[in-house]
């Protein structure tokens, strides 16, 4: 599949956002999650090292943690997905932070590999506290995460990056973001979703902050929502029913694991609920012929015994 242009992506957004018809996006970790999302009319898919791991049946956080390259990881992974999807823009998770990338070269061959845009995950947003002051005193904070959004935007790729607060959404709109994502944290819900998240009173609060300083900066900035308790169909409504301004979701866990474990766990109960209610008489073997045989003999054996 061919890199779609981002100015064919945006016209198309344009419309959509005049029409009142939100942008749905969602996380693919396999080439069958990409097809059905795809099938279900989904506006943009991104792939990314969580969607691997996730549906393997790990934590989305596990994307977070040194249990792979990452950006190694998005490519190999564009070779199930990008073959299958025939018209959805896709999007790859780039690791901005990453030392040992040439981030100019990267982003060139993700281009040429299909991808129409990127996103930046794994994210030093997901981190706080002494962690994330050492990741930003050790020079691999979050700016590094704009510059590669900025160098993307050079090469005319879409950007969509996460942001956790407003002066992240500043700082991403300033460098070019096409779509700011304001994240609420890893998706609750199912097996291995997160338990703890904020409410989803507080999620507008927040999606409002953002996108005000996001629009402070550029009034055509795209807006979605991401993560956290936002993690149904119900929920995001909730949230686009009360943020002024803001245009869709973007779903990860919420658009293939959580429905997954669901219709499997689903489908595997109707079938164990399937009765053998024509089998109620005494089970008996069916023997062949050398059993008969060896059946036949070992009662002229015993006839014999009893017999001496």
């Amino acid at each position: 599949m061919a890199a779609i242009p981002r100015k064919k992506i945006l016209e198309k957004f344009r419309k959509m956002i005049a029409g009142g018809v939100p942008i749905v996006g969602g996380g693919a970790g396999t080439g069958l999650s990409a097809k059905a999302e795809e099938a279900g009319g989904i506006d943009l898919i991104i792939i990314y090292n969580s969607g691997r791991y996730r549906m393997a049946g790990r934590g989305s956080a596990a994307g977070l943690l040194a249990y792979g390259n990452a950006n190694e990881i998005v490519k190999e992974m564009a070779y199930e997905v990008l073959p299958v999807v025939k018209k959805t823009p896709v999007l790859a998770g780039v690791n901005g932070t990453d030392p040992f990338v040439i981030m100019p070269l990267l982003l060139a061959e993700l281009k040429t590999m299909g991808f129409s845009g990127v996103q930046n995950f794994p994210t030093i947003g997901l981190f706080d506290g002494q962690m994330r002051q050492s990741f930003d005193e050790t020079g691999m904070g979050f700016g590094l995460e704009v510059d590669m959004i900025a160098a993307a935007h050079e090469l005319d790729l879409l950007t969509t990056p996460y942001v956790f607060n407003p002066d992240e959404a500043r700082a991403m709109t300033k460098a070019g973001a096409d779509i700011v994502v304001a994240h609420m944290g890893v998706t609750t819900g199912g097996s291995i979703g997160a338990t703890s998240a904020k409410s989803l009173d507080d999620c507008v609060m927040e999606i409002d902050a953002i996108a005000k300083a996001a629009r402070a900066v550029r009034k055509d900035v795209i807006l979605l929502c991401h993560g956290g308790p936002i993690s149904m169909p119900d929920d995001a409504r909730y949230i686009l029913e009360r943020c002024k301004g803001l245009h869709g979701f973007y779903g990860a866990s919420s658009m293939e694991r959580l429905p997954a474990e669901a219709a499997i766990a689903r489908q595997t109960a109707d079938f164990k609920a399937v009765t053998l209610e024509h089998r109620t008489q005494k089970w008996e073997p069916v023997l062949g012929k050398s059993d008969a045989q060896t059946k036949k003999s070992g009662a002229k054996t015993t006839a014999k015994k009893k017999k001496g």
